[in-house]
């Protein structure tokens, strides 16, 4: 809920009003390239598409122009700041910016691993605001060509993550390019969220031989450094990516990509360690692909709808 502040006329006081929270979900369809889709829930269960389900941004950087993987979250200045996975083989990633998820700005392409000349692909991209710090981490998975031959496989196209970040106040300097995430084995498709003075990061194990393909949960008392090892998997014996978090009442809820099944599945959770597989309860539009969940109060929703009618 958002609490909003207001006058009563009777009283003359201050009082406090709650204001309901919607729950929004970016996703792609496909290869991605068609571009943007939103969702929407009012219970963390049942989400249904906005715009009858068409885009609602076509992509328009990178060679192969795609928009996949795309994660928004509302950041301190106010606005949505949402980056996404431009290709399957680019050493970079997109980033646009919108004050209502409808109107956004010229699309960028920031070449996070252009210094790279091993670098394959720059995949699965996510951005986290340090209200503290004022400052944005954008973090993502890469492939280097040599690095971490102990987990190297020829099976997926011979792919062998690890995760790194930049750092950003304004999404026009960066900082250098630094590692995020070392397992010990292929990771993809980081995600964090905060709770007390930890952060947890959700990771995909990449792992092929012997095959993986699970979501993990390593912990850090800093956002961008110091997580240990990823704990044992939350998800079951299905193949899942493309983890993203909330918090649904007082339960943690993960949604998630099962890809080889074609359909989205999710486990709940009160304490972040004990994990219960919930994929019964909800339900997403058909095609739905992995992308993030963010909440917006229902005035933000409200004037969202009758920007796309």
């Amino acid at each position: 809920m958002v609490v909003l502040m207001f006058y009563s006329c009777k009283t003359g006081v201050k009082e406090e009003k709650e204001e309901e929270e919607v729950y929004l979900f970016s996703y792609f369809t496909g290869n991605g390239e068609d571009g943007l889709h939103l969702a929407y829930s009012t219970d963390g269960f049942t989400f249904e598409a906005l715009n009858e389900g068409g885009s609602l941004l076509t992509p328009m950087v990178g060679g192969d122009k795609l928009m996949r993987d795309p994660c928004i979250i509302k950041g301190g200045d106010g606005l949505f700041h949402m980056v996404w996975t431009v290709s399957w083989k680019e050493k970079g990633l997109g980033y646009a910016y919108s004050k209502d998820l409808v109107n956004w700005s010229e699309q960028k392409f920031i070449p996070v691993m252009a210094h790279e000349p091993e670098a394959r692909n720059t995949w699965a991209p996510e951005v986290y605001y340090d209200a503290e710090a004022a400052l944005y981490i954008i973090y993502w998975s890469t492939t280097i060509t040599g690095l971490y031959p102990e987990t190297q496989s020829k099976e997926d196209d011979g792919y062998n993550h690890r995760q790194y970040y930049v750092t950003t106040k304004d999404f026009k300097t960066f900082s250098e390019t630094k590692l995020f995430y070392e397992p010990g084995f292929n990771v993809i498709d980081g995600t964090i969220q905060k709770d007390g003075d930890e952060y947890f990061l959700f990771v995909k194990d990449e792992t092929r031989e012997p095959a993986e393909k699970n979501i993990r949960i390593a912990v850090s008392d800093s956002l961008t450094s110091g997580y240990g090892d990823a704990g044992e998997p939350i998800t079951g014996d299905y193949w899942a990516e493309g983890p993203t978090v909330t918090k649904v009442g007082d339960q943690w809820v993960v949604y998630f990509d099962k890809y080889t099944e074609h359909s989205m599945g999710a486990v709940m959770s009160s304490d972040l360690k004990n994990w219960t597989d919930i994929s019964e309860k909800i339900s997403f539009p058909e095609g739905t692909r992995h992308g993030t969940v963010f909440k917006v109060d229902r005035t933000i929703f409200d004037q969202l709808l009758n920007k796309i009618k």
